[in-house]
């Protein structure tokens, strides 16, 4: 019994330390396990952290990219507006410049026609003038004719046996009527050797009315030869300068541009005070561009301007070189 009794503590003491060593055991296991979950958890805490984070900077991005969008959109559509507008706006330019080019070249056309009226006009005066001189002339001949034409006291038959029956006598030939310069009148019977030279030119500006008559009824070849007939009797008259005008208008009008510049530098240069050196020189002008002479057409517009700063023709010369995109006055 007493040795049961002494065995009994034993086994006690025995199984407290078994356990004391196994709780220890487990302890001693337990911990790691423990600060590893616990580290585990907050790397997963982070993980979380960081990836919610992320999510709010795409997010935050995305939101930012749109509205980026929006504003490239909103951008290119008003540069698309913008250009649109411009379009039509150089349209509208365009269109006026044309419409304000046709208007200038109608204007200048009714001008031309005006002065062409008055050429013919002038004309038409010159020959009334001379017309009036010549009657003046006559009356003034026919009242010297009547004083002088007295008959003779005792008069008798005058004696012609001197002279054969048939001989012509310069007594018997009318003498021609002359004006007070002593110059036979227009239309008076001249003596039979007055005619044995070549017949002379109508009056300068006989032939020019008739040759504007015709330019005006579009018969520009007969004109042109009428014309031709002006310059070459009366190179000196100034019609002389718009007969070189208006040739050089017929050349123009079928395309000889060389033949039309040539005409137009006569009246350029021989005819500084004519009427028509500023249409000259913009119809040469527009014949040297139309001919492929671009910078001379240009200088030559130039010079129209600064010649006739404020003639219909620099407004067209203007309009002209403005179509074409070159400046009025050159770039130094």
């Amino acid at each position: 019994m007493a040795n049961e009794k002494n065995k009994l503590p034993s086994a006690n003491k025995s199984i407290r330390l078994a356990s004391v060593a196994l709780l220890g055991t487990v302890m001693v296991f337990t911990t790691p396990a423990f600060a590893a979950n616990r580290d585990m958890i907050q790397l997963q805490t982070q993980v979380q952290q960081l990836q919610d984070a992320v999510a709010r900077l795409q997010q935050t991005n995305d939101e930012r990219m749109g509205v980026m969008k929006d504003l490239v959109q909103q951008s290119a559509d008003a540069v698309n507006k913008m250009s649109s507008n411009m379009d039509d706006l150089k349209k509208q330019m365009l269109d006026q410049q044309n419409a304000q080019g046709n208007k200038i070249d109608q204007v200048s056309g009714q001008i031309q026609s005006m002065n062409d009226s008055i050429d013919e006009l002038k004309a038409r005066l010159g020959n009334l003038e001379k017309l009036l001189q010549n009657i003046q002339n006559q009356q003034q001949s026919m009242s010297a004719s009547m004083q002088n034409a007295q008959p003779a006291a005792g008069g008798g038959i005058p004696d012609n046996s001197a002279a054969p029956a048939n001989a012509p006598s310069d007594a018997n030939q009318p003498a021609p009527t002359t004006g007070p310069d002593g110059k036979p009148l227009a239309g008076t019977p001249m003596p039979a050797d007055a005619g044995a030279g070549a017949p002379a030119a109508p009056p300068a500006d006989e032939l020019y009315k008739t040759a504007l008559g015709d330019y005006m009824s579009a018969k520009y070849s007969l004109a042109a030869s009428e014309f031709g007939d002006v310059t070459k009797n009366y190179p000196d008259n100034p019609l002389s300068g718009n007969a070189y005008y208006y040739r050089g208008e017929i050349d123009y009008r079928a395309g000889h541009y060389a033949e039309a510049i040539k005409s137009y530098d006569k009246v350029i240069e021989q005819y500084p005070a004519s009427n028509k050196v500023p249409v000259s020189r913009l119809h040469k002008g527009n014949a040297l561009i139309a001919s492929k002479q671009t910078a001379a057409g240009v200088r030559e517009l130039r010079a129209l301007i600064q010649r006739f700063p404020n003639s219909p023709e620099a407004m067209q010369a203007r309009s002209k070189l403005s179509g074409m995109g070159v400046p009025v006055n050159p770039r130094r």
